[in-house]
């Protein structure tokens, strides 16, 4: 269980171009929730997603993972229980590694890292079956240096490297957002798949309004910093995207970074 109680962020704190960017935000997620989030530029998505990854510090309130606090806990050692995929495919690997080296890095997330000992035959085992189930070929390439590979393949190696030890909260930042359509159904896909066969507690932004009614059980919209809708179940299964379109009118919340169907 992810608990967020009154949390609250200001950038330029005191000067002209002061910002409240998050805004007195309370969220409860219960474990295996899968959480879509939307909201116009600078509702404070992505924000939320680098306070609770302990990339920014709140200014008020506490973050609670479990009956774990990590409000004060510094980014490195919030790893132990957070993985993260970023937009960029590039961000969340090392492209001068070879994909198994990759991975075992990956798989020493919140633990001192080191390749000083190499990495083992067995472990080299697992990842090769693990890239199986991508189905695109990569269990033959661990040798590969990640530089080489295409923007999707990269993008579904970094989210395979953030699940391969449970995290207790997978954060995905617009993740699809900079691949082509086609490749971005292909890691959907894969991001349905390794969130539903681990279980794994789940809190995507997107733009993209149809895959935010699609994926997870639960879908919430920012606004200004705050939360401003939030529904879930069989609610959500039955939204349409001009549901969708109506809220933001109401919020005024800016439509300009919406896609409605990829």
């Amino acid at each position: 269980m992810i608990e967020i109680k009154n949390i609250a962020k200001t950038f330029h704190k005191g000067t002209i171009n002061e910002n409240r960017v998050i805004n007195d935000l309370s969220l409860r997620i219960e474990d295996g929730d899968f959480v879509t989030v939307i909201g116009g530029n600078g509702a404070g998505k992505s924000t939320l997603l680098n306070l609770l990854a302990g990339s920014l510090e709140v200014d008020e309130g506490h973050i609670y993972i479990g009956e774990k606090e990590v409000t004060k806990m510094k980014e490195n050692k919030r790893a132990k229980y957070i993985a993260r995929v970023f937009q960029d495919p590039q961000s969340g690997t090392c492209k001068d590694l070879t994909i198994a080296e990759n991975m075992s890095i990956a798989q020493r997330r919140g633990k001192v890292r080191s390749l000083k000992k190499g990495i083992y035959r067995e472990e080299k085992a697992v990842y090769k079956e693990k890239l199986k189930e991508l189905n695109l070929g990569l269990e033959n390439r661990l040798e590969a240096k990640v530089g080489l590979l295409s923007g999707g393949q990269r993008q579904a190696v970094t989210l395979l490297m953030a699940t391969l030890v449970k995290p207790e909260l997978l954060l995905l930042d617009e993740h699809t957002a900079a691949l082509d359509p086609k490749t971005a159904k292909t890691v959907l896909d894969l991001t349905n798949k390794i969130v539903k066969e681990n279980r794994l507690t789940t809190i995507m932004i997107t733009h993209n309004l149809k895959d935010a009614i699609a994926m997870g059980n639960r879908l919430i919209m920012m606004n200004h910093g705050r939360i401003v809708y939030d529904v879930r179940g069989e609610a959500k299964q039955k939204l349409e995207v001009k549901d969708l379109l109506r809220l933001y009118d109401q919020e005024d919340a800016g439509l300009s970074d919406v896609m409605l169907f990829g």
